[in-house]
């Protein structure tokens, strides 16, 4: 198979993409793939690293009122349709997909001009702008949520799951907590707010040290590289027990969680998908930062399965997180049956499957 894949911004559009990647060279080792990704997003960073050809578009998205801004928009979009076409002749794709993100809107868009198959895939369970626009061109769409399946055209319209789930399902993980100075046989919560970390998050855990120091369970509470030193003058003078460790990044994230018996952070699709995968109880709190509030749905979709609690940023205090840490990590039987039904939930055969519906439409 030749397939040009595009999904940029970031890493919720990228890692699903690069799982399929990962997917497809397992079954066809023969396979050539092309990623185009934007000048301004992380894949230009992440995806050559992983030994894939990458081209780049100069693209931006739209902003929701009139301004020049959305001229040079529409001469940037022009200019990616013609760039993408030319990619597309010289690279002769048998399928093109888009995982999200404004440069997969031209690459997808021009690929279905061209008659070549398409494909897109939504993370999310509300519809991003770029599918929104795609789902009226391409030949099949795939949700990672089954919210999204209604918000699409139906006889189009497929759930996979996301598929770096599978991805995280099937890596066998070599971490212990005595690489932390923490011990292996006591449960254990992570509190990620994402990467770059997230503010109100941080705050409130800084808030609420003295009273996890106490806890008879263990602690990693994870800042993002740029937020560590905020954090720790933060915590200056603070006593922070042997319980408790304060990391800024953890680079390899996938080898730890299977290690975690609970966490708290935001509710990404790629994360969901991450800890449904693993079977990971979940405090989530959504970030009210996002289009169309769109994390908030993602999280309910556990929450009414009784895999996840939820805070909302309005309401997350010390109090209000200290309660929930609790209510999962000192009731052993209530966190077995949560992780119980976080694994219900996923799909550790997503990137499989999505290979197969792309196959079902090359011709």
């Amino acid at each position: 198979m030749r397939l040009m894949i595009s999904g940029g911004g970031t890493g919720g559009h990228i890692y699903p993409a690069l799982a399929l990647i990962e997917e497809l060279r397992r079954v066809d080792p023969d396979a050539e793939v092309l990623y185009v990704g934007s000048t301004r997003g992380l894949e230009k960073d992440i995806v050559p690293k992983h030994n894939i050809d990458f081209e780049e578009l100069e693209i931006q998205g739209f902003k929701r009122s009139l301004s020049l801004y959305n001229v040079k928009t529409v001469s940037l979009f022009l200019k990616s349709l013609h760039k993408s076409k030319k990619l597309i002749k010289k690279f002769k794709p048998d399928i093109v997909i888009g995982t999200g993100g404004y440069v997969s809107g031209a690459v997808v868009y021009a690929a279905s001009q061209m008659n070549i198959p398409t494909m897109i895939h939504e993370q999310n369970s509300v519809v991003g702008l770029t599918n929104r626009f795609l789902s009226k061109h391409v030949d099949k769409i795939a949700v990672g949520f089954e919210d999204a399946i209604s918000q699409f055209p139906k006889e189009k319209t497929v759930y996979t799951g996301n598929p770096r789930a599978q991805q995280v399902a099937n890596l066998k993980s070599d971490f212990a907590w005595d690489q932390y100075g923490l011990k292996n046989d006591v449960p254990t919560l992570l509190i990620f707010g994402g990467s770059q970390g997230a503010l109100k998050i941080n705050k409130v855990v800084c808030e609420s040290i003295r009273q996890y120091n106490e806890k008879n369970y263990q602690v990693v509470f994870v800042t993002g590289k740029k937020r560590y030193d905020d954090v720790m003058e933060q915590l200056k003078g603070q006593t922070i027990n042997d319980n408790v460790v304060i990391k800024d990044y953890i680079a390899d994230m996938p080898n730890v969680l299977p290690k975690v018996d609970a966490i708290v952070g935001r509710a990404g699709a790629t994360s969901l998908a991450e800890i449904t995968a693993l079977g990971i109880p979940s405090v989530l709190i959504p970030s009210p930062y996002v289009t169309a509030d769109h994390q908030t749905k993602n999280a309910l979709s556990l929450v009414k399965n009784d895999a996840a609690l939820i805070i909302t940023e309005n309401d997350l205090n010390a109090k209000t997180l200290i309660e929930n840490s609790d209510f999962i990590m000192n009731d052993k039987e209530k966190r077995n049956e949560m992780a119980e039904n976080s694994r219900k939930m996923g799909c550790r055969d997503a990137a499989s499957h999505l290979l197969e519906v792309a196959k079902s439409i090359c011709r």
